[in-house]
């Protein structure tokens, strides 16, 4: 069955995506460290992985999740090109991008979202985790969001922490060009 929503409804919606779109970037991850978030995470092959053990390199680091149709679509196209300017230098970073909603979303689910985007380079991790480690790495890192129905509504925003797992710099919506944090 398909739900229906009134016109009100969608408005309201979309007035509070365009609202989170315009928000300055949360409260700062200044001080944190890749090793002080929570490590234990599942890849979208239903592997373990520590975050600990993607340190040594630059590590971008979002949310998002997998039915998102307007926000995370534009932060993944912004990580993508993030990507393209590391290629064109010759540099290479870890894309980690941790699932808002575990409760909802599977790795089996994750890896969908990767193959259809052709996301397939082994420098992207797409992780699913606990309620609470998803939690407690969303307010460690000031990514602010809450379920409204089954949609989460969530901000743009990003993480970029240098080799030695310190953050070097935060990226939200008013980032017009993700890439020149590189």
């Amino acid at each position: 069955m398909i739900a229906r929503i009134s016109t009100a409804q969608l408005r309201a919606r979309w007035l509070c995506a365009a609202l989170l779109c315009m928000a300055p970037v949360a409260s700062p991850a200044v001080g944190a460290n890749l090793g002080q978030l929570p490590q234990t995470w599942r890849e979208d092959d239903g592997r373990s992985i520590e975050l600990s053990s993607l340190a040594g390199r630059r590590l971008v680091l979002t949310m998002a999740y997998t039915g998102c149709r307007a926000i995370c679509p534009q932060t993944i196209g912004r990580l993508q090109k993030m990507q393209r300017r590391l290629d064109d230098r010759g540099e290479q970073a870890e894309f980690v991008v941790i699932g808002y909603d575990p409760d909802n979303e599977r790795p089996t689910d994750w890896h969908a979202f990767r193959t259809s985007r052709h996301l397939d380079r082994g420098n992207w991790h797409f992780l699913s985790g606990s309620r609470g480690d998803t939690e407690r790495l969303a307010r460690q890192l000031g990514f602010d969001f809450w379920k409204y129905d089954e949609h989460v509504m969530h901000g743009m925003r990003a993480v970029l922490f240098d080799a030695r797992g310190s953050v070097q710099a935060e990226l939200g919506a008013e980032t017009k060009d993700w890439a020149t944090a590189l």
